[in-house]
């Protein structure tokens, strides 16, 4: 059973989630959360497999509350809603360590394809757009850490390749094919790659390879 958290401010928008996602075979909603504050208390005492999370809110955003839960190390993964595909607060709640995220407008069905994504440790949004987002907001890029430093440097060749690959948006199967492997193997890189780095999804090894200088902004 997949459990979720709804957050937003408005009560329609948690009504009307939870009776979609109420309505899915497997899923069940465990609670509700009208801001950041709340979010990050329900997570903690719910502990959902998904939280499904507004970032414009009164009070703490969308955004910090992301950044409470997934510091707390829990096991909930967070899937936010924006209004514009290019949003500044995407790029933030990405950078915040969400696991993807998904328009407002999206359509039922993705909605509920996302949650369930999110739930089995996939990422949300394509490798190519989590690019673009990067490129867009290139100018706040922190640099490299000690500890990214220790990371990127653990790395074999290989790992290095596919990672950059990884960044410039290829799909495991485009992997496959320019570096010669099979795809199980590529499948295999980059499940090691992630430990490695300390990634929870490929997002998150998408902006570790920006932040590493591993791909520079286009």
């Amino acid at each position: 059973m997949t459990t979720v958290l709804i957050v937003d401010d408005q009560a329609l928008q948690r009504m009307g989630f939870s009776m979609l996602l109420e309505a899915q075979a497997g899923m069940t909603v465990v609670g509700e959360a009208t801001n950041g504050s709340e979010a990050v208390r329900a997570t903690a005492q719910l502990r959902p497999d998904v939280v499904l999370m507004d970032v414009r809110m009164p009070g703490m955003d969308g955004i910090e509350a992301t950044r409470r839960i997934v510091k707390s190390g829990g096991r909930s993964r967070i899937l936010v809603l924006t209004t514009f595909d290019l949003d500044e607060y995407a790029y933030e709640a990405l950078r915040a360590g969400a696991s993807g995220f998904l328009l407002k407008d999206a359509l039922p069905e993705e909605l509920v394809a996302g949650v369930r994504a999110v739930a089995a440790g996939d990422a949300v949004i394509s490798p190519g757009l989590t690019r673009k987002l990067i490129d867009t907001f290139s100018d706040r890029l922190p640099g490299r850490s000690p500890q990214q430093e220790n990371r990127l440097a653990g790395l074999t060749q290989r790992e290095r390749e596919v990672l950059t690959a990884i960044a410039t948006g290829w799909t495991n199967t485009e992997i496959a094919e320019h570096l010669h492997l099979a795809e199980s193997t590529v499948k295999s890189h980059i499940g090691r790659i992630l430990t490695k780095i300390n990634a929870r999804d490929r997002v998150q090894a998408v902006i570790f390879a920006y932040d590493t200088g591993l791909v520079r902004p286009a």
